[in-house]
Parts: structure tokens; sequence; C-alpha cells
């Protein structure tokens, strides 16, 4: 107590000189509109600096966070897209078919963990596996196009072939409607082949090939590259070079597709080839 007051008395005219400039500050900005303008406006920009910053840092830690929910939210709208593509018919369709207005497709967001690319048989790992209610040989892309097809799974992990497998086979398409078989040929990780197709196609540098469809794993549509090289020498081996719109080193979160009516398609064609 005794220091206090000692501290006081030592300071007195000075404590007494802060407490007459406060007051005079005082005066000023609550009677002068410039001077408070000012005043408010510096107050503004110092705390507005602040809160940004603070906001920055907050939304750097809750990336993660937000990723999540926009993979949710991207997967709720794909499902949900594959609703109104399987719902919407015309006028002179009509026909009292329930296996027709039924969602063909389903969709599961998952996160690669594990990544091979530069092999001739290359697979991948992805975070999701039978508890989430995948299976074998289901579609797995981005939002570039095609990645793989699961291979095999667990309770909680699935391996994926990928694209870049020199065992993959993927029925693909031009867009002008002629189809071929999607191969890769273990070279260049950004280069696939396509072939099988029609040496009458007219097919240039810079065409769009997407999935065909022709599979029960791959729904048609679906993005995977642009014709780089034509190669019409061979008769016997038209080979088409295709760049992937995927860059197989850098992938990260994928959507694994279900087809509902894989098994349905699969025992029809067993029975036929029976």
């Amino acid at each position: 107590m005794q220091q206090l007051v000692y501290f006081f008395q030592k300071f007195k005219y000075f404590l007494f000189f802060l407490l007459l400039q406060f007051i005079a500050l005082t005066l000023i900005f609550n009677n002068l509109n410039f001077q408070k303008s000012k005043y408010v406006n510096s107050a503004n920009a110092l705390t507005g600096g602040l809160y940004n910053k603070v906001a920055n840092i907050s939304d750097y830690f809750s990336l993660k966070a937000t990723n999540t929910k926009l993979l949710e939210e991207n997967t709720l709208l794909r499902n949900f897209l594959q609703q109104k593509r399987t719902l919407s018919f015309s006028v002179d369709s009509i026909v009292i078919d329930t296996i027709k207005y039924h969602q063909k497709y389903t969709v599961t967001s998952a996160k690669i963990i594990n990544n091979n690319y530069a092999k001739a048989f290359n697979f991948l790992t992805i975070n999701k596996g039978t508890a989430a209610g995948l299976d074998k040989e289901m579609a797995v892309v981005n939002g570039k196009g095609i990645v793989g097809f699961t291979d095999n799974l667990s309770i909680n992990y699935a391996r994926i072939q990928s694209i870049l497998n020199k065992n993959t086979r993927i029925n693909a398409r031009l867009k002008n409607g002629y189809f071929g078989t999607l191969k890769w040929n273990g070279l260049d990780y950004r280069i696939v082949q396509l072939i099988d197709i029609p040496r009458q196609a007219p097919v240039k540098i810079g065409d769009t090939i997407e999935t065909g469809g022709k599979s029960a794993i791959f729904p048609e549509g679906i993005l995977i590259g642009e014709v780089v090289e034509i190669n019409n020498d061979n008769a016997v081996d038209n080979v088409i070079n295709v760049k992937l719109f995927n860059d197989m080193s850098a992938i990260g979160p994928v959507y694994v597709i279900k087809n509902l009516q894989k098994e349905e398609i699969k025992f029809l064609e067993n029975e036929a080839d029976e």
C-alpha cells in the first residue's frame, strides 16, 4: 500500500497531465466532427485489420473442415443430378415401367490416401470400403474426369485400379459418337491410347474423349482427355494418343459411382452367354 502511495506522490504531476490530456481529447472528439470522424476511421481501420488477420488465420486452420463440407455438398449435388437425369422423359415414351424412373447411380465421396502412377500396373487407395457401401467394379472419378475403378476392398478401404494400368480397358467415345477402347501403353502418365476407332471416323487434334457408357461400370459422358496425336499409318493398329484432363500425379478428393442396375445387367449378359 505504501508503495502505491509513494508511486502517486512521485508521479502526481505526470498523472495529472495525462488526466487533463484525456479530458481535452475527449472534448475534441465529441464536439468537433472532423476530428471525430478521423478518430472513428482510424479505429475502424485498426480493428478491421486485426479482425481480418484473425479471420484469415481461422480460415486457414478450418480449411480441412471446409473442404470436407464442400466434398459432401458436391456428393449430394451429384446424386441429385443423377436423380434429375433419370427422372426426365419425353411425352412420346410414357410407359408404365417403374425401373425407367428410378435413380441409376449413387455417388460416394472419398479421399486418396495412396497413389501410384510411375509403374506399369498402378493402383490407388481410398479411405472408404464396404462399410460405406462400396463394392468391386465401381467407377472412380473426380471433377476433371475418370481415375479408375474399385478392384479390392476391406471394411474401411478400397484399392483402385488406375487408368494408368496396362490391364485397364475402358469403353470410350469421340464426341461425334464413334466408340473405341481406352488403354495405356505404360510410358507417359499423362498420355493414354484410344484404339479400335473405325478408320472412317473423323478425328482431329483437340477432340474431346469421354466414357461411352457401354459398360456397367462407367456412366456415359465422363470426361477423359483430348486428342493430341493421330496415327493413321497402320490400318491394323489405328492408335490415337489422348492427353488426360486429370493430372494423375496429384489427385485429391474423388467420387465413387455405384451403378444400381449393374447386377441386373451382368446377370442378363451372363445368361445370354450361356
